[in-house]
């Protein structure tokens, strides 16, 4: 049977090196699972692989959208599947790789059919939320919907407004869509998740934030600042950024809190990734143990 291997981890640990020597072993291509990497004009503060890296092996789904696309999980799921139909027609392996959770159970769980948001709606729920604070829509999600309001993220405007759109949009909860069935994939599914000490973590994210700085993020994310109430630019490294450039920080405390902000979604991450007991946890430096695993459950 052909075999997805999907190399999964939180942000800074190294997930694109093994990758590429993943891919290079099994001969094979990379299906990038990242929901910022797939912004053409976002390059330093995703930490896209680089041009020599991707010359190395082929690699989908960088770069392939602009920012001012619309783009959600569910089309993600539907696109890959038809790259993954085409790729598996030649290739016994291909391995998939990203931090980004939904992305990644879209593609090997299946994602609901959720209804297309009306944009006035959008508009509208967005207008609330600046004008009348997060507890409003916290207040209108309990109302809508109970079973929903006790599982998202409180804390978390962007979950608590896509519950609401569907739950208003549709008359019917949101958490109605959501199946707790697989879609069964007629590929098999290794999933390899990265750790590292996490003070070695954090301190790999804080270089790694330092590097960005070093090769023009401060550029590029003056490029976009007339974009900034864009969903895609809502991302750790740009947001702190347009805060220095509304002169409400300075230049050193944006960094710094790049810096924090990124090892707090390292962390979160990790949190959701733990769930999945599918995952078989490796350090990412053992790379020969990994292949031999791979091996095995083919």
């Amino acid at each position: 049977m052909k075999s997805l291997i999907v190399i999964l981890g939180p942000t800074g640990i190294g997930k694109t090196d093994l990758s590429i020597d993943i891919a290079k072993e099994f001969e094979t291509e990379i299906i990038s699972s990242d929901s910022r990497q797939i912004y053409k004009e976002l390059k330093i503060g995703t930490a896209v692989p680089t041009d020599e890296q991707l010359k190395k092996v082929k690699h989908h789904f960088i770069g392939n959208k602009s920012i001012y696309d619309y783009y959600n999980a569910s089309m993600f799921e539907q696109e890959v599947l038809e790259v993954l139909n085409e790729l598996f027609s030649n290739l016994d392996y291909v391995v998939m790789t990203g931090g980004s959770g939904m992305y990644i159970n879209a593609v090997c769980d299946g994602i609901d059919d959720l209804p297309t948001i009306d944009q006035e709606l959008r508009k509208n729920l967005i207008n609330q939320h600046k004008e009348e604070g997060i507890e409003s829509l916290r207040l209108q999600l309990k109302m809508l919907d109970p079973e929903s309001y006790s599982k998202v993220d409180l804390k978390n405007p962007k979950r608590i407004l896509k519950a609401l759109e569907v739950s208003i949009q549709t008359g019917k909860p949101y958490s109605s869509f959501l199946s707790e069935s697989k879609k069964k994939r007629n590929f098999n599914i290794i999933k390899i998740g990265l750790q590292r000490d996490r003070n070695e973590l954090y301190e790999r994210i804080n270089l790694r934030v330092d590097q960005m700085i070093e090769d023009g993020l401060m550029d590029e994310a003056k490029r976009y600042y007339k974009d900034r109430h864009l969903n895609s630019l809502n991302t750790v490294g740009y947001k702190e950024l347009f805060e220095f450039f509304d002169k409400k920080i300075t230049q050193e405390k944006a960094i710094e809190l790049i810096k924090r902000n990124s090892r707090h979604y390292a962390k979160r991450q990790i949190s959701w990734f733990s769930r999945d007991k599918e995952i078989v946890w490796f350090n990412p430096d053992k790379k020969e143990r990994i292949i031999e695993f791979i091996k095995s459950r083919t």
